[in-house]
Parts: structure tokens; C-alpha cells; sequence
């Protein structure tokens, strides 16, 4: 017989997310403190918000004062179209199917292009529909990523101001290559010449872009220079630092030891499943990755791999309890580990459980969550199912 379940009825995921209003202000504020008065600061949302989710955040983003939206295909870019709720810009930096431009175009969202004929196909569908595009032309500067080449810009240039009835010239930008590693400046220094000499060229041809913009949240944060017109923040937004080369830099500029600007937004939750008795020599979960030492009270959790707990916290990992850590132990499964909570008195079923955040005086912070598993923060978040209801809290 088939389950029916009115639509009134709130059945629980076997975890929750929740999002700090008052991170996000603090961090939003922060970036701003690195910025000038007339520097735009768009919020990359791609990734379902860094996992953080796109119709909770975005809405958070506005509340703080954003009005610029980054995304990295047009699927996303209409996630956050339904998401906004105010006169906010959305930007795709990435995909673009051709199917997808005539609305994209309709709908005013701006978007790379990378190569010319995605500038002809540009003007026609803007012709055709009687709505300008508006374009940032993303410029090669040695990252060989996405890309126009250098010895395309004049034509391009050509093209977009013989077009000015159907192409806007909002943004001319690039992308830096792994600039939140000082190992890669000598690449940086480089493609931040190579942006300047091709922006100079623009003046020369007479028709600049409105906008010029190259900085993520790791050039935002450390490299003045680089800010420009615009920023593209991501990792910082989420209360994340790009790397500890960022946050170090940080540091040494403002002469302190430990400093704690930026404030994770996400924490994520769940409860107590079951909670057993295992007998001393007893093999914990599958295989014989872990064998009881001793007499143990542990405790069943229901999240695995397929929730975005990375396998390899097996027997690694720790959840909070009642303000405690209790480690992992045994294999991550699909949809269930467990953790010891020997020391952990009175735990019961139903008791919060913190995968990530602060439950009393203790705290799981992403960075450390991905050290365990071997993963970037971003990558952690990211993967995040969007399953997982999120939450605006204060």
C-alpha cells in the first residue's frame, strides 16, 4: 500500500542545517572593510551557496545589503531568480547552454563570454527577442581555463561596439590561479600584468568595459590591488578563509597572533538514534575496522556518506554531545555511523548531535572536519546534499 502523506504533514530529514544571520553580517561587513566605497561586492552562490543552500542564503545576502549574485551555470542563475527578493543582479560565470540564452537574455542576467562565437550567437538571440545581452568578457591572462585569447580582444571589441544596439559591455574580468597560495604568486604577478595591459587596451580602443573585476575572496582579503570595480566572494562570505596562507597574511598585517574576523554561518545537526551496549573484543559495524577495547556505550547516528559525512572520518571523525566529543568509530555507512559515548553520561535517543558548529564550550569547525577528511572547506560544504532542509536562524 502506498504512503500517503497530506501535504500538511512536516515529516524530518535525518539532519538539519542552520545559518547564522549574524555571521553573515559579520562577514559581509568585514569584506567590505576591504574594499572601497564604490566596489561592488557580488556574492558567489554556485554550488547550491557552497552547500549553504541558494533559497535560504540569497535572502540572507539581501538582507545584509548584497545586491549581486555570481553562479555557475544558468540552472543555478534561475535558482537564484526565484530566490531573490529584491532588484538584485545575477551574474553566470560558468555554463551557458545555447538553448538557455534566449532566457537568459528575457530575464536580464549577465553573463561570461570566453570565446567569439558565443558573442555572435549573443547578438542574434538579443535581436531576435529585442532585449540587450549584457556581457563580461572573461580574457585569457594565463590561467588556461576559460578564456578569450589575447589576439581575439580587438575583434571582439569590434564586435561589441558595432553591436551596441543588442550587447552591453558590463565587465571586462579574468580568473586568478590558485591565488590563495603564495607558491603561485609568480603566476599571479604575471596575469595581473597581463589583465592591466588588456584593459589599457580597451581604453585605447576607445570602448572600456563598465566594470573591471578578477578578485575572489583570497584576492579580496590580501590583494588591494586587485579589487577593482567589483569582487566575486565566496569562500569569505560563508565565514570560511581561503587558505591558511590568506589567513596568515592577515595576521602579519594586522600585527596580532590570532585574530577571528570571519564567522562560519553554517552549522549542521542531528539526533541520537539509538544508543546500545557492546561487549569488550565485539566488532563495531561492518568489517573489523574497529574492536571494542572494552566494555563501550555507543551511540547510533543517523547520517553516512550518502549525507555528506565523508567515509573517511571513519574512525577518525567526532560529533558533539551534550557538549562533548565523542569520536567515530568503526565505518562511515550510507546512512548511519556510530561514536563512542563511554564517557558521555545519560545520552539518550533524540539528543542533539553537532556535526559541525559549537554545542557548549566546544566547537567542530569546518576546516578541522576537512583535515580529517583529507578535503578543501569547500569541497566539505559543497557536497552537502540539498536534501538537507536549511534554516535561517539569528
Amino acid at each position: 500500500m502506498e504512503l500517503q502523506v497530506k501535504p500538511e504533514t512536516k515529516v524530518r530529514h535525518s539532519s538539519r542545517i542552520e545559518l547564522s544571520q549574524s555571521a553573515l553580517k559579520k562577514n559581509v561587513d568585514f569584506i567590505r572593510s576591504k574594499v572601497s566605497d564604490h566596489t561592488i561586492i557580488s556574492a558567489v552562490v554556485k554550488a547550491n551557496a557552497y552547500g549553504h543552500g541558494i533559497s535560504t542564503f540569497v535572502p540572507m545576502a539581501e538582507k545584509c545589503g548584497i545586491r549581486h549574485f555570481a553562479v555557475a551555470s544558468s540552472y543555478e542563475a534561475w535558482e537564484v531568480l526565484k530566490a531573490v527578493t529584491k532588484d538584485s543582479t545575477i551574474m553566470i560565470m560558468g555554463i551557458l547552454h545555447p538553448e538557455d540564452l534566449e532566457w537568459v537574455i528575457d530575464n536580464g542576467i549577465e553573463f561570461f563570454v570566453f570565446d567569439f562565437e558565443r558573442l555572435r550567437e549573443s547578438c542574434e538571440t538579443a535581436l531576435k527577442i529585442g532585449k540587450k545581452a549584457i556581457i563580461h568578457l572573461e580574457i585569457e591572462t594565463g590561467g588556461n581555463r576559460t578564456g578569450l585569447p589575447e589576439d581575439h580582444l580587438v575583434k571582439a571589441l569590434s564586435f561589441l561596439k558595432k553591436n551596441r544596439k543588442c550587447l552591453e559591455f558590463r565587465g571586462l574580468c579574468t580568473h586568478y590561479a590558485g591565488i590563495e597560495t603564495l607558491a603561485n604568486q609568480f603566476r599571479i604577478i604575471k596575469q595581473i600584468q597581463k589583465f592591466n595591459e588588456l584593459h589599457e587596451a580597451t581604453q585605447k580602443f576607445g570602448y572600456p568595459p563598465e566594470l573591471r573585476h578578477t578578485a575572489c575572496s583570497a584576492a579580496t582579503l590580501a590583494f588591494p590591488e586587485t579589487t577593482m570595480d567589483m569582487v566575486r566572494v565566496g569562500t569569505a562570505l560563508y565565514g570560511l578563509w581561503p587558505s591558511p596562507d590568506i589567513y596568515n597574511l592577515h595576521l602579519m598585517r594586522e600585527n596580532k597572533i590570532k585574530d577571528h574576523p570571519l564567522h562560519r554561518v553554517l552549522t549542521w545537526k542531528t539526533r541520537v538514534m539509538h544508543v546500545k551496549q557492546v561487549s569488550k573484543d565485539d566488532f563495531v559495524g561492518y568489517g573489523t575496522s574497529f574492536q571494542a577495547p572494552r566494555n563501550m556505550r555507543i551511540a547510533v547516528i543517523p547520517i553516512g556518506y550518502s549525507n555528506g559525512y565523508d567515509r573517511s572520518l571513519s574512525n577518525r571523525g567526532y560529533v558533539l554531545i551534550r557538549g562533548k566529543k565523542a569520536p567515530v568509530v568503526g565505518l562511515i555507512n550510507m546512512n548511519v555511523f556510530m561514536v563512542d559515548i563511554s564517557a558521555i553520561p545519560d545520552v539518550e535517543v533524540g539528543d542533539e548531535v553537532v556535526l559541525v558548529g559549537r554545542q557548549k564550550n566546544n566547537a567542530i569547525s569546518i576546516k578541522s572536519f576537512s583535515e580529517f577528511s583529507n578535503s578543501i572547506n569547500n569541497e566539505f560544504v559543497s557536497r552537502l546534499p540539498d536534501a538537507i532542509p536549511r534554516y535561517r536562524v539569528r
